[in-house]
């Protein structure tokens, strides 16, 4: 199941980290690229390289079976603690993320370097594919999402969890009919009860979307996870 290459913006300067961001359900990778000219535009991030993958275009169930870019199908958008979540779709794109992972270290960037992160199903993605990754990241963040394979997560997670002291920067807004804030709260208490650090932000009447100051605070995380090195920094030229 092949997609279209990710959308690729690089670093400015010497390359010493990178950021990887995966869209939501019927969206691609060129929907996402408007952050990284964000944070060029505010002259933010310039050791970091941008990486916005696409998903393959796959049967949605809920949308009648028609064919668009997802990460997994979603047979229904029954409540989060009943809904039956499509885990081979979910592990495949777990691959996929931990592949852009993987590549980016072979490129010599250090894991601890690497924040991964996306919106609504690239958000859920991210969670699980981040807690799952078998090497630390600097970061991992979602937006307006949830919980993925909650029976069976735990599971997946490595012996030594070497992402259990990753912050984890979590957005959503109390106004979002698609994927309800609950869902995301319920997602944010039931990480912090299994020991991850959580910061869960709200944002007031925001639908599902992302907000300007969700974005900045957002940019602080980023800042935070991933400081400039300037010539002290390891990573590929």
């Amino acid at each position: 199941m092949s997609s279209a290459a990710a959308i690729v913006v690089p670093a400015l300067k010497r390359h010493t980290s990178t950021v990887i961001v995966a869209h939501g359900l019927g969206d691609s990778g060129a929907g996402w690229a408007f952050l990284a000219e964000e944070f060029r535009r505010k002259s933010m991030f310039p050791e970091t390289k941008f990486v916005f993958p696409n998903a393959p275009n796959i049967p949605i169930t809920v949308n009648m079976g028609m064919r668009m870019p997802g990460w997994y199908d979603i047979a229904d958008f029954g409540d989060l603690a009943n809904r039956s979540d499509d885990e081979a779709g979910v592990l495949r794109s777990q691959k996929v993320f931990h592949t852009l992972i993987e590549d980016e270290i072979k490129s010599g960037i250090p894991t601890e370097r690497i924040v991964l992160g996306g919106f609504s199903q690239g958000g859920a993605m991210s969670l699980m594919a981040g807690i799952t990754n078998p090497t630390k990241l600097g970061g991992i963040f979602g937006l307006s999402c949830y919980l993925l394979l909650q029976g069976k997560i735990k599971d997946l997670v490595p012996a030594d969890s070497p992402n259990q002291k990753t912050p984890i920067f979590m957005g959503h807004g109390d106004a979002d009919q698609v994927v309800k804030y609950q869902w995301g709260m319920m997602t944010a208490d039931k990480l912090k009860e299994w020991g991850w650090d959580v910061d869960f932000r709200t944002y007031r009447g925001l639908p599902h979307s992302a907000a300007p100051q969700e974005i900045e605070d957002l940019a602080q995380y980023l800042q935070a996870r991933i400081p400039e090195q300037g010539d002290k920094g390891s990573g590929s030229l």
